[in-house]
């Protein structure tokens, strides 16, 4: 599939109606002003100190263009509409910075939920969660530091290994895939050993848990070759879903404060060949594994059909997904799915005022993501072009 097969807009965005798609253009007209983020932000954190209806603001603007809904049940208007055009739904529960044992109790119950509603669900091809959704923040970093725990963090640390278990186990027994997602690369070491801790477990027969490999750290490529080693030699199959990644700049302040090597590549162009580099390696070990390809980058995403046609594989082999954030580069999913590969997209969901980190971080990256705002706007006046000159040649 060429990159210019994306920027055919009928098909990227005839999921929208001309309303929908005026509200897009607005939407990421004010995201391309980086004071507007900002201000906005200042507002959201004032705001939630104090405990201000938020609704009226968000929800029909930024919460309606990124999220599903505030439940799984609200999310199924979203789940059918993307069917319709052949692209699955990945429920994430989008709820994070808590603390307390009751909240990772009631995110852990809801992630069941997320695994229960795929199961058998041709429109739900995966569930997700993030381990520190489930764990304190602070736990995890001890033991990816390798620090020695007291009896209660040991006890601790063992809930969250069972609350782990139970939601692969869960997914295994519904004949659904689950992402573990990446986080902070202080954390991650004690994510990648639950991980591949499940993957063993589970990943016998076939695929059914996912650990996910963020490229723009220097490592990561290494990594993924020594976990597809470990595979092939221990006789289990590897999920892996590769992003770009999401803590940049937040890595790199922490490391320049506690005075350790950045984990971050150095450069743009360092974290693309990584990238493609991995998707190379998927493809040529595919029968020892399955990949899911977490891109909002044309580029990689028409590299990575390429490498399916090199090695024969099936554009809808179930052993490769393509993924993008709801209300991000619908051009490339729809597109792809429209061409006949496997294309799901995060659906975010959760009560409003609880998925507001997740709903400024999308923001966020839409200003500082070099080009993005900019992409999505242009294919939303181009598509807004054609519907128009559309119109005027039937009247």
């Amino acid at each position: 599939m060429q990159r210019e097969a994306f920027e055919n807009t009928e098909i990227a965005f005839r999921h929208k109606s001309d309303r929908a798609l005026t509200k897009a253009y607005w939407l990421f007209k004010l995201i391309a002003f980086g004071w507007m983020v900002r201000v906005g932000k200042l507002f959201v954190d004032i705001a939630l100190a104090l405990r201000l209806p938020l609704h009226w603001a968000l929800r029909w603007n930024v919460f309606e263009h990124f999220c599903g809904g505030e439940t799984i049940e609200a999310c199924k208007v979203t789940t059918l509409a993307l069917d319709e055009y052949g692209v699955g739904t990945i429920l994430d529960f989008s709820v994070e910075g808590k603390e307390s044992d009751a909240d990772f109790e009631r995110s852990f119950r809801e992630i069941l939920e997320t695994a229960d509603e795929a199961a058998g669900n041709q429109h739900i091809p995966f569930c997700v969660f993030k381990v520190s959704g489930i764990a304190r923040h602070a736990l995890l970093e001890r033991v990816s530091a390798g620090a020695e725990l007291s009896e209660g963090e040991t006890s601790e640390f063992a809930v969250v290994r069972e609350r782990v278990d139970a939601i692969c186990r869960r997914a295994a027994d519904g004949g659904t895939y689950v992402l573990i997602d990446a986080e902070e690369s202080w954390i991650q070491d004690a994510i990648d050993a639950l991980a591949l801790e499940m993957i063993r477990a589970y990943n016998t027969q076939g695929v059914v848990v996912f650990n996910t490999y963020q490229l723009y750290r220097h490592d990561r490529l290494d990594v993924l070759r020594r976990d597809l080693d470990a595979a092939r030699d221990g006789g289990f199959h590897l999920g892996a879903k590769l992003v770009r990644g999401a803590y940049m700049e937040k890595e790199r302040d922490r490391a320049q404060e506690k005075g350790y090597p950045s984990p971050i590549q150095p450069d743009k162009a360092s974290t693309d060949r990584d990238f493609d580099a991995a998707l190379a390696l998927c493809a040529a070990r595919i029968d020892h594994m399955a990949v899911c390809v977490g891109t909002h980058n044309e580029a990689s995403s028409a590299r990575m059909t390429a490498l399916m046609a090199e090695h024969g594989i099936d554009k809808s082999d179930p052993r490769v997904y393509f993924a993008q954030l709801l209300g991000m580069s619908d051009h490339i999913s729809f597109n792809l799915a429209a061409a006949g590969y496997n294309v799901a997209k995060y659906v975010p969901y959760g009560p409003l005022r609880e998925v507001v980190p997740y709903l400024i971080r999308r923001a966020e990256e839409n200003t500082s993501v070099a080009g993005q705002t900019g992409r999505e706007l242009q294919l939303i006046e181009d598509e807004r072009a054609r519907r128009r000159q559309r119109r005027a040649l039937a009247s």
